[in-house]
């Protein structure tokens, strides 16, 4: 099958060079899913009466209210909560976007990553070319 000892050499060559970049990938990945794990967004509405923090996932995990709140409707504070938590979710896309690219680069699986979380965390379909 092979014509001579260096055909069988680089065939043999290209795939070591193809388990590295494979075993390359695979650390890469599980690099940038711990770090994702440990990624939090959080954001203040502009009265600095509502805080927001989301988890990786784009979860609450933690929500303060200023007293000042007590003055105000609780659809208006219900409102208010809402549009934070957005915005933490905003804040925890753009990390875990920079993190990706970081860590995968501007590749065809960055993208989808990126695009995946973008649909999850701020309910946008499909690729934006915003802040690319």
């Amino acid at each position: 099958m092979w014509a001579d000892d260096a055909a069988l050499d680089a065939a043999g060559r290209r795939l070591d060079e193809w388990e590295s970049s494979l075993a390359d990938r695979a650390k890469r990945a599980k690099t940038l899913s711990a770090r994702i794990q440990d990624l939090t967004g959080t954001a203040r509405n502009t009265d600095r009466t509502v805080d927001v923090t989301v988890d990786s996932a784009g979860l609450l995990v933690d929500l303060r209210l200023d007293e000042r709140v007590r003055h105000q409707s609780a659809a208006h504070t219900a409102q208010q909560i809402l549009e934070t938590t957005r915005s933490a979710r905003t804040d925890l896309f753009g990390q875990l976007r920079a993190a990706t690219l970081e860590s995968l680069g501007g590749g065809a699986s960055a993208q989808a990553i990126i695009d995946s979380y973008r649909s999850r965390l701020t309910g946008n379909q499909g690729p934006s070319d915003a802040g690319r």
